[in-house]
Parts: structure tokens; C-alpha cells; sequence
């Protein structure tokens, strides 16, 4: 994960005091420890901690396109990134880096805030464009990815986390009770609001647009789609099709240049290019203690909890078989 924040003031005669958006940067350190940056163009001022995964070396952010008039600072990953860049390349558009990030600049320079429509991953990202002076803030479909905002007195904040925009400086931590009543009856909080007052997420599937004239608006690009009335798919069908499914899903979530871990599920392995299940089911036991001490008791009752454990990841998949016939 990385970490992005910023800060735009109403007035473009007042610039953003640098001191503001450094703290929150540095609030949300623990999300990008491979590098920071910020950039500040007068009134606008955006913020990047990185953990790097595509293009470690060059990939660094704020990043701008080829002119320097669009800047972005981005978190999150792009699996249709390679089938893009090859297609805006293809247009004319010329790469620095070999980082998604890049594609998602040079895809606003063509669509706009339709720019969304095209990618598959999950994201949340803002995009200054300086010569009609308008950032667009975006969220994945499903709010992988979070994002916070919040409108001031004196202009817009936003960031990955909630403490960031309390680092600013700009955003006091008032409780808003009008949350309580549905957070206690269903252990979340839906919509827009938070547990802090004038704090607001965008929600899943939204984009944010702010100019100093028309100031914050926001715009539902993504809905989840409706049942359909064709009729059900046999077994074996839906069976294949899930699988092609989850194998290409899969197969895109592994694009990086530094090693991957996972923790192995019977999607992830059932998902694998090639993989055969068992007659009698499958059985996943990846155990391992870095540090024994780390566990209170002696090494010999560690050992029988985690082979307890791995006895009761058995899965038996007859009982889902009879059920899908």
C-alpha cells in the first residue's frame, strides 16, 4: 500500500503552507516505507508515501506527464496496466517509467475523468490538472483502496487515513454522534460519514472533482450490475467459467518486480495455471515461526497448536460438489 494526502486552498493567491502537508505525509509513513515525496504548485499541494512493487527504481511520486501539467499521487495497482501502455504507446504517448502509474497519467490526458472506465485494479488517486486549475479524486469500484476528504474554511483535504487530515492541521477530531445509533446496531457505518465530524470517505465507485469557482462535487461512475433473467448456467459451465475467472484474476494480481507472499486459500490454489485438486480434497499447511519466543508456552505446545490448526484447514469439497449439481 502507499499513502497519498493533500491540500488545496479556495483562494490560488494563498499558497499551502509546506509545514502542513509534511505532516501529513509523514502521518502516513508506516504505508509507503520505500520513499516520499510532495510537490506543491501555489495553492495545490499533494503528498506520496511509497511502497514499491512496479518499477522500483523510477517510479516515484508526485509524478507529472510529459509537460508537467498534470500531476498525480496514487495508491494502488493497475492489472490491466502492460494491455494500456501498450495502447497509449501505440497513440503516441511516451513512457519515462515502466510504472502503472504513469498509464493512468497518460489515460486522463485522453478521457478525462472518464479515465476510470479503463482500469482494472484497485486504486484510489488524485490528479491535478493545472491549466484548467481542477483536481479529480478517484476510488476503485469496490473501495479497496481508502480515501478521506474533508471540506474547510478555506478549501479541500484529503487522504488515505483519517490522521492525516488531523495532521494538517486543518480538520479538528469532534466526535459526530449521528453515527453512533448505526454503528452500534449494525458495526459500521455506512454512506459518507465518519466518526469525525466534517470528515467524509468517497465512497466506492465515486469521483471527487474541486475547481476554486464550482468547489467540491462529487459524481457515482460505477454500480454494481443487476440480476439478470438468463437462465442458470449447468454445473460443469459455471464450474469451467469460475475457473477461467479466477485463473486470470489470479494471474494479473501477480505483476511485480519485487517477490510476493500470500496467504494460500483455496481460491488462490484452486486458481493456480495447472493446479489439480485431490480426490479426497485438498489440504494446506504453510506453517512456519520466525521466532518461537514470540509465543508464550514451551516450543513443543507451539508446534502442536499449529499442527491443530493445519488439521482443521482440511477442506472436504464433496459437500460443495453435491451441492452445485
Amino acid at each position: 500500500m502507499c499513502g497519498i494526502a493533500g491540500i488545496l486552498n479556495n483562494d490560488p493567491r494563498v499558497a499551502v503552507d509546506p509545514a502542513r502537508l509534511l505532516r501529513m505525509r509523514d502521518s502516513l509513513a508506516h504505508r509507503g516505507p520505500d520513499g516520499q515525496g510532495h510537490m506543491i504548485d501555489g495553492h495545490v499541494g499533494l503528498a506520496h508515501t511509497r511502497l514499491a512493487i512496479i518499477d522500483v527504481a523510477g517510479g516515484q511520486q508526485p509524478m507529472c506527464n510529459e509537460d508537467g501539467s498534470i500531476r498525480i499521487v496514487y495508491n494502488g495497482e493497475i492489472y490491466n496496466h502492460e494491455t494500456l501502455r501498450r495502447g497509449l504507446q501505440a497513440r503516441g504517448h511516451t513512457y519515462r517509467t515502466r510504472s502503472d502509474t504513469e498509464s493512468i497519467l497518460h489515460l486522463y490526458e485522453e478521457a478525462g475523468d472518464r479515465v476510470v472506465d479503463q482500469l482494472q485494479g484497485m486504486f484510489a488517486f488524485a490528479i491535478w490538472d493545472r491549466r484548467p486549475g481542477r483536481l479529480l479524486l478517484a476510488r476503485d469500484r469496490l473501495g479497496i483502496k481508502p480515501l478521506y476528504y474533508a471540506v474547510t474554511a478555506t478549501g479541500l483535504v484529503f487522504a488515505s487515513e483519517i490522521k492525516a487530515l488531523l495532521a494538517s492541521g486543518l480538520v479538528r477530531a469532534a466526535f459526530d454522534e449521528r453515527v453512533l445509533p448505526e454503528y452500534l446496531a449494525m458495526r459500521f457505518v455506512a454512506g459518507e460519514r465518519t466518526f469525525f465530524r466534517g470528515v467524509r470517505k468517497l465512497l466506492p465507485g465515486t469521483v471527487l472533482t474541486w475547481t476554486t469557482s464550482d468547489r467540491v462535487q462529487t459524481q457515482r461512475y460505477w454500480h454494481l450490475p443487476p440480476p439478470t433473467d438468463a437462465p442458470a448456467a449447468n454445473a460443469p459451465r459455471a464450474a469451467a467459467q469460475t475457473r477461467a475467472l479466477l485463473e486470470t484474476a489470479v494471474t494479473s494480481h501477480l505483476l511485480s518486480d519485487v517477490p510476493l507472499g500470500t496467504i494460500d486459500t483455496v481460491i488462490t490454489v484452486c486458481a493456480e495455471p495447472g493446479c489439480t485438486l485431490p480426490p479426497g480434497g485438498l489440504v494446506q499447511h504453510h506453517w512456519a515461526l520466525d521466532d518461537p519466543e514470540a509465543v508464550d508456552g514451551p516450543e513443543e505446545e507451539v508446534t502442536a497448536a499449529f499442527r491443530k490448526a493445519r488439521d482443521e484447514l482440511k477442506i472436504r469439497l464433496e459437500g460443495l460438489l453435491d451441492a452445485a449439481k
